[in-house]
């Protein structure tokens, strides 16, 4: 029971986060970029270059800015707005982001109705401050270390918790129904109208995309046909 002893367990990933600020100040090339990807990960789960926010890494990189700075900007940042913000109701984004800031889960129904009051009336950067400006992230993360998951590894415990992008993907299944519904596989509208939906505006149409396909595959009989003919041909004048 790692309750009554001190921690036996090998340092891990998050441990080395909340180290690797050293003295309190971010210093040297390879420190800082390792810093700058893990927070991607940490806010983003995983960011593609098209993702990057490069005025904010340089800013980072020439100590204009803080690391609380650089992860409120991801958080206000174009890929998080469209990416999670979008996708979720105000209830759930309250649980992405105190996930990802705090990195804890959210402390029952009241944090998480306070929270989202606060998104609807003043909007997510309002709740984004007040996360980063609290005294708990303060006193957890300070201003120059990359926030991580603190509640891994429970006290008393066998096993360790889930890391939160399991336990709260970036949407859930309402979106996903939602999208599915916006863009069903299977289309049907008045052929005697021609009203077409949006998301086909610029498809094919269905007796264009019938008379393609079944050129194609005419062709692919054809040419098949004609192959095996010569090669018929060819093997019979060779036993000759």
């Amino acid at each position: 029971m790692n309750a009554r002893v001190n921690s036996f367990l090998t340092p891990e990933d998050q441990d080395s986060r909340a180290f690797q600020s050293g003295s309190g100040q971010l210093s040297g090339k390879g420190n800082v970029e390792s810093q700058i990807a893990q927070a991607y990960k940490q806010i983003f789960f995983h960011a593609f270059k098209v993702d990057r926010e490069p005025a904010l890494e340089s800013q980072l990189q020439n100590g204009q800015i803080t690391m609380r700075d650089f992860v409120r900007g991801l958080l206000l940042s174009r890929k998080f707005r469209n990416d999670f913000y979008r996708c979720n109701s105000n209830y759930r984004m309250v649980e992405q982001v105190v996930n990802r800031v705090l990195g804890r889960p959210v402390h029952g129904n009241d944090e998480r109705l306070a929270y989202s009051i606060m998104i609807a009336e003043h909007g997510l950067g309002a709740f984004i401050d007040s996360l980063l400006d609290s005294e708990e992230y303060m006193n957890t993360f300070g201003y120059n270390t990359v926030p991580y998951q603190r509640s891994h590894t429970l006290p008393g415990q066998a096993l360790e918790t889930m890391p939160f992008n399991q336990q709260a993907p970036r949407y859930d299944s309402s979106w996903r129904d939602k999208t599915a519904m916006r863009a069903p596989a299977k289309v049907v509208w008045n052929n005697a109208i021609g009203e077409r939906p949006a998301w086909l505006a610029n498809a094919p149409a269905p007796w264009a995309q019938k008379l393609w396909l079944n050129t194609v595959a005419t062709g692919g009989f054809m040419v098949a046909g004609l192959v095996l003919w010569i090669a018929a041909a060819m093997l019979s004048t060779g036993a000759q």
